[in-house]
């Protein structure tokens, strides 16, 4: 087990054969991470945690959860921080979401690429948040490393 890293990100999740696999949102601040992750709940995914994610490795694997004073929460902005619905105490990340700031940033064909976070390669995607499509190109991404709608 590696020691706990706090990262600034989102980490939202979705069920794959009985355990949680998740989408870590970096980017800049004020990018749209957190609306992002809230548009994504209505999509079938879980909060983990927003603004802040304590990553660490187990068994070989990359886990995140938030932080505990944050966790539960999100914040919406325009309303506040609030209490997330059903929101999970911890699942392995499989992916890596860049958070761009324009929508001509991201590549309309990418070639694959991955970032090493705590010693683990994971596949990154670059992708606009404000995109109304922005949740369900993640769902799809994470199909596409086996993790099913």
């Amino acid at each position: 087990m590696s020691l706990p890293a706090t990262r600034h990100a989102g980490l939202i999740a979705r069920r794959q054969n009985g355990f949680w696999r998740g989408a870590l949102i970096e980017g800049p601040s004020g990018v749209g991470k957190s609306d992002l992750a809230l548009r994504a709940l209505e999509h079938g995914f879980r909060l983990v945690a927003d603004d802040r994610v304590i990553v660490f490795t187990a068994g070989g694997r990359l886990h995140g959860k938030a932080p505990e004073p944050l966790a539960g929460l999100i914040e919406v902005r325009g309303l506040g921080v609030i209490a997330a619905a059903s929101p999970l105490p911890v699942c392995e990340i499989v992916v890596l979401i860049r958070c761009v700031e324009a929508p001509e940033a991201v590549e309309r064909l990418p070639e694959p690429r991955a970032e090493t976070v705590a010693g683990i390669s994971l596949p990154l995607f670059d992708l606009w948040p404000r995109e109304p499509a922005a949740p369900l190109k993640i769902a799809r991404i994470m199909q596409s490393l086996g993790v099913p709608f």
